[in-house]
């Protein structure tokens, strides 16, 4: 396990609207409001785009996605982290919980998701925490890595 401690500074409180698209439209607002590292919980609704649901096969590096299209109005609920790309350049990963008709799907909405009609999300800000979002070269994701920290 790595870490880097920070101090919650601004929170701010979003209401997304009508096909607003997620990640993106959280990137810009961190970007255009100086917001470096995060954390975010969402509910509302969405009613198109894609998620990704899991690897193809778990032993194959890099895993192939599985995407499914969010085809119709789905609840959501969700929670992301935002760090800087290796760029500085604010990315955000989100994963939620989109309901629709009794059934349920689960998963990461990295490909872009659209707000139908309204999302309400929390942003809280974290100060002081030295991490980035980085290429990891076996998986082939950009994960979180905390740059001042202990190895526990």
């Amino acid at each position: 396990m790595i870490y880097s401690e920070g101090k919650v500074g601004r929170i701010f409180i979003i209401r997304l609207g009508d096909d607003d698209i997620l990640p993106y439209c959280i990137e810009k607002f961190a970007e255009k409001h100086g917001i470096t590292v995060g954390q975010a919980i969402l509910i509302g609704g969405i009613k198109s785009g894609d998620i990704i649901v899991g690897p193809r096969k778990n032993n194959e590096m890099p895993p192939d996605p599985m995407m499914l299209p969010i085809d119709g109005v789905h609840e959501v609920v969700g929670i992301g982290v935002l760090a800087p790309d290796k760029s500085g350049k604010p990315s955000f990963h989100i994963h939620a919980a989109l309901g629709r008709s009794g059934k349920t799907t689960t998963g990461c909405l990295r490909t872009g998701a659209k707000v139908w009609k309204v999302g309400e999300m929390v942003l809280y800000e974290i100060l002081g925490a030295d991490v980035a979002r980085l290429p990891d070269k076996e998986t082939g994701f950009d994960l979180l890595v905390p740059r001042s920290s202990e190895k526990k």
